[in-house]
């Protein structure tokens, strides 16, 4: 039996794309910017794989023989989590997703109908800034707050227990099948729910749910019909609505994330296995609030983790490390940056060259689906 591993970074892009400049991203580095300027910041795992070679770094550390390397490219515009994920696994968007200022009067108004609310906000922002501005006024009033960003994306926060945090996940239900009704192509509906007393003190918790629009066919239905399974683990179920995701893990953090990777890895198998992973906290955390120092302890944590795995992973094993999209923490701004992504590759089975995102489910179909070139 075959089995496949792949991780996705969230946002640990590896240098502005070609196209870079078109969303105002022009010069956004993730990791490079990392690198750069925090002081002896160094991922001997992740550069025992390559990644010192893939950003022209000087090297410290030995490369593994059965490691490859590459930098992938987005074909799709966008530069949006659902957008990445999905080219990764081979369903790039011909049309992107909207985006909005704000959202139509009347499709708010539809939506508060349907939910029994009224909402607050309806304007692009950042979700830990928001919540300083609208949170008191939703506690006071128990209205949700609605917000959007520079991606595709529709979010609802509400605090878990003023609120409710099942109503808060039915009412992101009830947005995305307006959505979908009228089809207006918005990537997810995000419920963000919060915790806290006051200005100062919110936080966003791990609850978080993401719904996503059906995307079309990518690798995971491929393998699915080829009696593989697929399991994601974090968020992964949610970014492709459960299309083509056999088993499903939610994590809440990274280390959650990589708990849940070890027990599937030390688990028995049945039949050929996709593990499809996100680790978000390198984004969520981090790149969106801007905050070099906690992306490279987070990313340090990380590293020190797959020291620990690679000794686990055997020579008949394929392991993908790959991002979706960067996240600059030293850009202007609070939003993803447009910027390549590193494909760093053990026991590949042909060498790799740089190339679109969809690489990553070729890669996949070359190990698990018979016949697949």
């Amino acid at each position: 039996m075959k089995r496949v591993l792949c991780i996705v970074l969230d946002s640990v892009g590896c240098g502005n794309a070609p196209d870079a400049s078109s969303y105002g991203d022009a010069g956004a580095d993730t990791l490079g910017h990392l690198y750069q300027r925090i002081p002896g910041f160094r991922l001997p795992a992740l550069e025992s794989l390559g990644l010192a070679e893939l950003l022209h770094l000087e090297r410290t550390v030995e490369i593994l023989p059965n490691a490859s390397f590459a930098k992938l490219t987005e074909k799709s515009a966008g530069k949006d989590t659902t957008t990445g994920h999905w080219e990764l696994m081979g369903c790039a968007l011909e049309q992107p997703f909207a985006t909005y200022e704000s959202f139509p009067a009347e499709l708010v108004d539809e939506l508060a109908a349907r939910g029994g609310v009224e909402f607050l906000g309806n304007f692009a922002a950042s979700g830990t800034e928001i919540l300083e501005q609208l949170g008191a006024e939703h506690l006071a009033s128990g209205k949700p707050i609605l917000y959007t960003s520079a991606d595709s994306v529709l979010q609802i926060a509400a605090h878990e227990e003023i609120f409710g945090l099942e109503r808060l996940w039915d009412l992101c239900k009830t947005a995305r099948s307006l959505l979908d009704e009228k089809g207006i192509r918005i990537g997810r509906v995000i419920a963000r729910p919060f915790l806290g007393s006051g200005p100062g003190d919110f936080q966003r918790t791990g609850n978080r749910h993401d719904y996503s629009l059906m995307p079309g066919e990518t690798v995971l239905n491929q393998l699915q019909r080829a009696g593989a399974q697929t399991i994601g683990v974090g968020k992964i179920s949610d970014i492709f609505a459960g299309s083509g995701v056999s088993d499903s893990y939610p994590t809440k953090s990274n280390a959650e994330g990589m708990a849940a990777i070890e027990k599937l890895w030390s688990a028995k198998q049945t039949r050929d296995q996709l593990i499809f992973a996100n680790l978000v906290d390198f984004d969520s955390l981090f790149g969106h609030r801007r905050n070099p120092a906690g992306y490279a302890q987070c990313l340090v944590e990380f590293d020190a983790w797959l020291s620990r795995f690679l000794p686990k992973i055997s020579a008949d094993d394929l392991v993908i490390l790959t991002a979706d999209h960067g996240n600059d923490p030293y850009a202007p701004g609070t939003d993803h940056t447009r910027e390549q992504v590193p494909l760093l590759v053990l026991n590949a089975d042909r060498p790799i060259h740089d190339g679109d995102f969809a690489c990553v489910s070729r890669l996949i179909a070359q190990r698990l689906i018979p016949g697949a070139n």
